[in-house]
């Protein structure tokens, strides 16, 4: 028996179903000034959601002869927030989406931020094999907390078959991405190796805790008393060295933030309060970021390959390797320790 074509969802549908006219449907699709109130704006949401209603412009732009949208070398982007781009880590990491996406011929449809992903228009009208032929996620692990947020994910996974993720990893989908655990392993080796037993952690809330606390482990010293504390940014890494500062003279022989910028802002404030680093004070990091060649003294750090982790992403999808469920691929970039002044 032949199979019928799925019938293609209108504006009417979407109207029928929310029990509007038409015309309301197309101010809320439109972003018209004009006000429609609050409850039923979100009808006419609900139904485009339920029934996975999208604007029809590529059957439009192909009437027109325009071929140049056609999604398969078209790559969406979706990140964690808007801070990333202040962050200079994923601006390498997108510079590394944007050359292989210009050196292979493929186009960048899109970036957009995971919360918007809830509204369903967008969703309908973005996240559509008509528009993409493949998905980059960058570090979404913090966006996954509450159940809706998997329960979007899952959505999104229905609707597009190569996704990768960047710099996180989860079940199911492939993924681009460094061991933290092994490369903070390594980073508080070499501290204890240079005699520097005396460390504490400064940083991200994650893998590079545990791979700090299995250096000390795996060389039979006590764990009970080492100082972590939680920092993402500059301004954070300042705040809690501050802290640290007030409550325990003098300060350890040795921080390891676990980040550039984090070390940034703890350099910013040893440097105010006269403490010599490396003499003092040591200081290593992670990331590699470039101006960490330039800060007095040069910055220690684990060297990640955040260019490579976007260029790979690419890779993967314009290879068709980026595979989901039980045939998802998770590539491990390297790291490598740059040893410069601060330890």
């Amino acid at each position: 028996m032949k199979k019928h074509p799925k019938a293609k969802i209108t504006q009417d549908d979407v109207a029928n179903r929310a029990g509007v006219t038409r015309s309301l449907v197309s101010y809320v699709l439109n972003g018209s000034n004009r006000t429609v109130a609050p409850e039923t704006r979100h009808k006419i949401l609900t139904a485009i959601d339920e029934l996975g209603y999208r604007p029809n412009k590529f059957a439009q732009a192909l009437s027109m002869g325009n071929k140049g949208v056609l999604a398969d070398r078209h790559i969406g982007i979706v990140l964690r927030h808007e801070k990333i781009f202040l962050r200079p880590y994923y601006m390498e990491i997108l510079a590394g989406i944007y050359s292989a996406a210009h050196e292979k011929g493929f186009h960048i449809r899109f970036i957009r931020f995971y919360n918007e992903l809830k509204d369903p228009v967008l969703f309908n009208q973005l996240i559509h094999s008509e528009e993409i032929c493949g998905l980059l996620l960058v570090a979404l692990d913090k966006c996954l907390s509450a159940p809706e947020d998997r329960k979007l994910l899952e959505r999104v996974q229905a609707r597009i078959e190569q996704i990768v993720c960047i710099d996180w990893q989860t079940p199911g989908l492939s993924s681009v991405l460094i061991d933290r655990q092994a490369a903070a392993l390594h980073v508080t080796n070499y501290l204890i190796n240079k005699g520097y037993t005396d460390t504490v952690y400064i940083g991200q809330s994650d893998q590079r805790i545990s791979g700090f606390k299995q250096a000390f482990i795996e060389r039979g010293l006590d764990i009970s008393g080492l100082y972590t504390a939680y920092a993402y940014d500059m301004e954070t890494g300042y705040n809690v060295i501050q802290s640290l500062h007030k409550n325990r003279r003098p300060l350890p022989r040795a921080i390891f933030a676990g980040s550039d910028e984090v070390a940034l802002g703890i350099l910013q404030y040893l440097h105010e309060q006269g403490i010599t680093v490396p003499d003092n004070t040591a200081v290593i990091s992670m990331d590699n970021i470039e101006i960490a060649a330039y800060t007095n003294p040069q910055l220690t750090t684990m060297n990640i390959q955040k260019h490579a982790m976007g260029y790979r992403a690419v890779e993967m999808i314009v290879n068709h390797t980026a595979r989901q469920g039980d045939d998802a691929v998770t590539l491990l970039l390297p790291t490598n320790l740059i040893i410069r002044k601060s330890t």
